[in-house]
C-alpha cells in the first residue's frame, strides 16, 4: 500500500485533503476526500469495451449519504438506506452535468461514478465537495477524461464572497451558487439569489473559478504522482468516404430547410429526417441496413453544422426568429374551477398548466435526510409526460430530469412568497407541450397561478432560456431557445428573476472557451427577455386577487408564551383535540423562536372564531377588575368556588355574594352548575389565588357604610411579632391532645 495525499487550502484557511491508494483499490479510480470531520469516497469504474451499437457516452453518476455518517438510523420499517432522496439526485446531477461533456466523443464504454459520504459533522456541506472527489477519482484512473474539474459553492455574505460556506454561514447569504469548471472554462452553474444584479452574478462566477483553479492544480499533481497511463480504446469504426459523401449530398438540403425558418417543430423534424431516409434509400439495397447507423451519425453532424452556419452567417434561426426575439406568448388565469389557483402559460410550442393548492401546517413536507431534518412549507412539482413531445411511451414515475427542473423553478419562486405566509403552498406544473425550456414556462405559469390563488408575491417572477452558437471566432447568443437549438447548440443558460434582479439560474456549457464577455451578453439579453415576459404577465393579472377563492381554507395564526403550549395541548393532546371537536377547525401548534405558534384553519369564520375563543380562554391571563361569566363548581360553608376561565377557579366568598349579610350559603340560592357573572377583585401574586365578587357588580344600597376590617395584630420592633406567652402558661401540647387539622378557607 502506497497512499498518496494532496492538501488544498481554501481562501479562509480551511483545508481539503485528497488521498488515493488506501481504499477501494480494485476500482479503476478511487479517492478519499476529507474536510474537517466530513469524509467522502469517490470511485469510478469503466468497462473495457463499448456495448454493441452504442454510439453515445453511457455515464451513470450516483451520490449517496450514509445515515451512520451522522450517527443516525434511517427511517421507515426496514431501517436501511433506500432509494435516493431528491437531494441526492440533485447532487448527482450537478456532478454529471460537469463530467459528461469532458469524455472523448468516441468513448462509449459504460462508466459508473459513485460518490458516497461516510462521515459528516453537519458543519461543511458535502454536496460542494462531491464533484471534486469524483473528478479526482477519474483523474487518477486510466479512463480517458479531459479534466480535471472541480465544483465549489460560492455565497455572498455581508457583501463578501465565501467559498464553500458552512451551513450556518449559508443562512446569512443573499446569493448561493454551485459552480463547476475546468482550469480554463466554466462548465456548469446552478443556484439561487435574492434579486441580485447581473454584475453581481458575474463577480460570483469569477470568485468561484479562481478557487476551482487551485483545486484542479492539486488533482493534476496527484495524478502525476500516481502516474497511471490512460487506456487505449477503439469504440467507433468509421467510414471516411461515406462521411464525406453524406455531407456532400445532404448539407445543402439541410441548410435549405434550416433557412426556411418554419415555426412548426414537427414539419422541420420530418423534413430533416426525410433527407437522411432518402440518402439511405439511394444506397445499394444490400448496403442499406449495414450502413444506416453510420449514415445517421454522420447526418446528425451535417444537420448540426447547417443549423449553426445558418445562424452565424445569415442570422436566421430554425423558426425564423431574430436572435433576440421571444416566441409569441398567451396565458390565462383561473383556467380550472377546482384548484385554489390555476394558469396556463404558452410560449411558442411550450405549454405549462400550473395549479396551486393552499394547505395547513398538517400539509407540511417532512424532510428526514442525513444532515437535514426540517419541514418544507413551499413545494413545487414538475411533470413531463411523454405526450408533451408526441412520444408514444408510457410514463414510468418521476425522472431525475423532472426533479432537477422542478428544483430550479422552486428556487426561482420561493424567495418571492410573502414572509410569514400562513399557508403551506404546493405548485404543480404539468407540461402539456414542449419545444424549448419547460422549466422556464413552469416559473411563469407558477407565478400566474400563485397570483390567481391570491398569494401576494413580493414581485412576479419570469424565466427565459438562452442559447449560444459559436465556432470559436463568431458567436451568437439566442433568446428563448428551441429544443433543437439546445440540442445542437453550445449553451443552455436559464435565468429567472423579477424587475429588480435575478432569483435563480442554471447553466450548462458544451463548448470550450466561453468568455465573460459572452456571459455578460447572455445575461443582459436574458434581462430584456425577462422584462418582456413580465409585462405580459402583468397584463394578464396585474396583482394578486384581493381575497382567496371560496374553497380555500381560512387560516388565522397567533402566538402564545412558550410555557402555555402544554396547557393548549393538554395531557395526551386531550385539550387540543377537544378544541377541534367543539369548533370544527384544525388547530396545530409548534414552538418557533421560543414562542408558541398556533395555526387555526377552517372553511368558515365561525369555526375559526370559536376555536380562537377556546384557545384565548386557556392562554388568557386573568386581570383584576375584569368581569367574567363563570360556573359554580363547588359550594362550601364560607362561599363558592367558581370556574371563571378555563382551568382557573376563584373563591366567591359568602360576603361577596350580596350587599345583604347572608347567614349561610343556603341563603345565597347558589347551586353547583349555576352560571354566574363575577368580577375579579384580587389576584394573590404569591399564591396565584383569585378573589371574586358578585356584589361588586350590584348597585350599592343607599346609606351603606362599609364595616371596617379588624386591624391585624401589630408586629414588634424590627418587624417581629410580639413574643407568644410562655408555653407553660398555655400548657403542653400533650395535655390538650393532638392538633386538629386546619381548614383551608382560601
Amino acid at each position: 500500500m502506497n497512499p498518496i495525499k494532496k492538501t488544498i487550502t481554501l481562501p479562509d484557511g480551511r483545508e481539503i485533503t485528497l488521498e488515493t491508494g488506501k481504499l477501494a483499490k480494485q476500482a479503476d479510480g478511487a479517492v478519499e476526500l476529507r474536510m474537517g470531520n466530513t469524509m467522502i469516497l469517490a470511485t469510478v469504474v469503466s468497462a473495457k469495451e463499448a456495448g454493441e451499437g452504442v454510439d453515445f457516452m453511457p455515464l451513470t453518476v450516483e451520490y449517496k449519504e450514509k445515515f451512520s455518517a451522522n450517527g443516525r438510523f434511517p427511517g421507515g420499517f426496514l431501517k436501511r438506506e433506500g432509494r435516493a432522496s431528491d437531494y441526492e439526485i440533485l447532487t448527482a446531477r450537478l456532478i454529471d452535468r460537469v463530467l459528461r461533456p469532458l469524455f472523448p466523443d468516441n468513448y462509449h464504454a459504460d462508466t459508473i461514478v459513485q460518490v458516497t459520504m461516510y462521515s459528516a459533522d453537519g458543519v461543511d456541506a458535502p454536496d460542494a465537495l462531491a464533484g471534486l472527489a469524483a473528478s479526482a477519482a477519474l483523474t487518477v484512473s486510466d479512463i480517458p477524461f479531459q479534466g480535471p474539474i472541480s465544483e465549489v459553492r460560492v455565497a455572498r455574505i455581508n457583501g463578501e464572497f465565501v467559498i464553500n460556506p458552512t451551513f450556518d454561514q449559508l443562512q446569512q447569504a443573499d446569493l448561493e451558487l454551485m459552480v463547476g469548471a475546468t482550469y480554463d472554462n466554466i462548465m456548469m452553474v446552478e443556484g439561487e439569489m435574492q434579486e441580485v444584479s447581473e454584475q453581481v452574478l458575474l463577480d460570483a462566477l469569477k470568485a468561484a473559478h479562481e478557487a476551482i483553479k487551485v483545486q484542479c492544480v492539486a488533482q493534476m499533481e496527484l495524478a502525476k504522482e500516481v502516474n497511471n497511463a490512460k487506456r487505449e480504446y477503439c469504440h467507433e469504426v468509421n467510414d471516411e468516404e461515406l462521411r464525406k459523401d453524406v455531407r456532400e449530398k445532404c448539407y445543402d438540403k439541410a441548410y435549405a430547410i434550416a433557412k426556411q425558418g418554419c415555426a412548426d417543430k414537427h414539419w422541420r423534424a420530418e423534413s430533416f429526417a426525410k433527407i437522411c431516409d432518402d440518402y439511405i434509400a439511394s444506397l445499394p439495397e444490400e448496403e442499406q441496413e449495414e450502413k444506416a447507423p453510420l449514415v445517421k451519425r454522420y447526418y446528425h453532424d451535417v444537420e448540426k453544422e447547417a443549423m449553426r452556419r445558418c445562424v452565424l452567417d445569415e442570422g436566421v434561426r430554425l423558426d425564423g426568429r431574430k436572435t433576440t426575439e421571444i416566441r409569441p406568448i398567451w396565458c390565462e388565469v383561473n383556467y380550472l374551477p377546482g384548484p385554489h389557483g390555476s394558469a396556463v402559460f404558452t410560449r411558442g410550442e411550450t405549454q405549462s398548466l400550473a395549479t396551486v393548492t393552499l394547505g395547513t401546517k398538517l400539509d407540511e413536507k417532512i424532510v428526514d435526510e442525513v444532515l437535514d431534518q426540517s419541514k418544507e412549507r413551499f413545494l413545487l412539482h414538475y411533470n413531463f409526460p411523454p405526450f408533451s413531445t408526441g412520444e408514444a411511451r408510457a410514463p414510468r414515475g418521476v425522472s431525475r430530469r423532472e426533479i432537477g427542473h422542478g428544483n430550479l423553478a422552486h428556487r426561482a419562486l420561493k424567495s418571492m412568497l410573502p414572509k410569514d405566509f400562513p399557508y403551506v403552498t404546493r405548485v404543480v406544473s404539468d407540461i402539456l407541450e414542449s419545444n424549448g425550456s419547460s422549466s422556464m414556462a413552469t416559473v411563469c405559469a407558477g407565478t400566474l397561478a400563485l397570483l390567481d390563488a391570491g398569494v401576494k408575491m413580493t414581485r412576479p417572477v419570469a424565466g427565459i432560456a438562452m442559447g449560444l452558437i459559436s465556432d470559436g471566432q463568431k458567436w451568437a447568443v439566442l433568446s428563448d431557445i428551441l429544443g433543437d437549438e439546445d440540442h445542437l447548440g453550445d449553451m443552455d443558460f436559464k435565468v429567472t428573476g423579477t424587475t429588480n434582479g435575478i432569483t435563480a439560474t442554471q447553466m450548462d456549457i458544451k463548448c470550450d472557451g466561453l468568455s465573460y464577455e459572452i456571459l455578460e451578453k447572455a445575461l443582459m439579453q436574458a434581462r430584456d427577455g425577462r422584462l418582456h415576459i413580465l409585462n405580459i404577465i402583468n397584463e394578464t393579472i396585474p396583482e394578486a386577487r384581493e381575497d382567496y377563492k371560496p374553497n380555500v381554507p381560512r387560516i388565522v395564526t397567533m402566538t402564545i408564551p412558550k410555557d402555555l403550549i402544554g396547557a393548549v395541548i393538554g395531557p395526551g393532546g386531550k385539550v387540543i383535540q377537544g378544541i377541534q371537536e367543539q369548533s370544527g377547525a384544525i388547530v396545530s401548534i409548534d414552538e418557533i423562536d421560543n414562542e408558541g405558534y398556533i395555526e387555526v384553519a377552517a372553511p368558515n369564520k365561525e369555526a375559526i372564531d370559536r376555536a380562537l375563543d377556546l384557545i384565548k380562554g386557556i392562554v388568557a391571563q386573568p386581570e383584576e377588575g375584569e368581569v367574567y361569566t363563570g360556573k359554580v363548581m363547588t359550594i362550601q360553608d364560607f362561599g363558592a368556588f367558581v370556574q371563571f376561565m378555563p382551568n382557573r377557579d376563584g373563591l366567591l366568598h359568602i360576603s361577596e355574594i350580596s350587599w345583604d349579610r347572608l347567614p349561610d350559603m343556603e341563603a345565597s340560592g347558589l347551586k353547583e352548575g349555576d352560571e354566574v357573572t363575577v368580577k375579579l377583585i384580587e389576584v394573590d401574586k404569591k399564591t396565584g389565588k383569585y378573589r371574586l365578587s358578585m356584589r361588586a357588580l350590584q348597585p350599592k344600597p343607599e346609606g351603606w357604610v362599609e364595616r371596617p376590617r379588624e386591624p391585624r395584630r401589630p408586629r414588634g420592633e424590627g418587624g417581629e411579632r410580639p413574643e407568644r406567652r410562655d408555653r407553660g402558661e398555655r400548657g403542653e401540647r400533650g395535655d390538650r391532645g393532638p392538633r386538629s387539622p386546619r381548614r383551608n378557607n382560601f
